[in-house]
This record gives C-alpha cells, structure tokens and sequence, in this order.
C-alpha cells in the first residue's frame, strides 16, 4: 500500500510539473495564436481532453496544402484515440469535397490560406463538388 502511495505522488508531481510547463510554453510569443484551449486546464489537442472538436493549428504562412496535410493528422490522431475507422480513402474525399473559406474554393493548394483572407480562429468547412 505504500508503493501504491508513492506511485500516486509522482504522479501528482509529474502532472504538476507537465502543467507548469505547458503553461510556460503556451504564454510563448511565438505561440501567441494557438486556439484558446489549447492551455493547462482547456482541454485542448494538447491534452487530448477537448470538449467541442479542437482547432487545428497550422503555421501563421501556411498554403492551403499545408492545411490539408494538417486536417488529415488530426483526423488520423482522432480516429486512433477513439478507435474509430482506421483508414479513410484522402484521395477520394479530395476528389468528393472542396475546402471553402467564406464561400470561397480552396482550389489552388500552393496558394497561401492568408491570401484567401484566412487568419487565426477561422473556420473553413467541406462542401461537397457537384458532379458535371
């Protein structure tokens, strides 16, 4: 019972230690646009814990590729956790459904996402092609 003990307090100071320091981290000016939730306590993708679907954070000069790439981890890192579907066809869901951001095709993956006018909290949906 006293092993059980120890092991529960270095437990306890390890959680107290990983929150201090992400605490440190997310107060970083070069990580002054990560989502709100994201910090010690929010829940966020940092601790696996959020309540409503978290944001995915890309790079502030991200191309619209970039974001893509991006969805696609975060899909695949979810799907694991949850032990959900294990494999999603990218390829045809790419070919079945356009990015768009304030109605606007994300059409041209090389193009920067802050060139469409997408800047940090921004939403960005699936809307699915039409067939010609």
């Amino acid at each position: 019972m006293a092993a059980e003990a120890e092991e529960e307090l270095a437990h306890a100071e390890v959680l107290e230690l990983f929150q201090a320091a992400l605490a440190r981290l997310v107060q970083d000016p070069l990580l002054c646009d990560l989502p709100p939730q994201v910090g010690p306590g929010g829940g966020g993708p940092l601790t696996g814990l959020s309540p409503r679907p978290p944001a995915v954070v890309v790079v502030q000069n991200a191309s619209v590729l970039e974001l893509k790439k991006a969805l696609r981890r975060h899909v695949q890192l979810r799907q694991a956790r949850q032990g959900g579907v294990q494999h999603l066809s990218w390829k045809y869901i790419w070919r079945t459904y356009h990015l768009t951001y304030a109605g606007e095709k994300l059409a041209d993956d090389r193009k920067k996402l802050r060139e469409y006018g997408i800047r940090n909290r921004d939403e960005v949906s699936f809307v699915k092609k039409l067939r010609k």
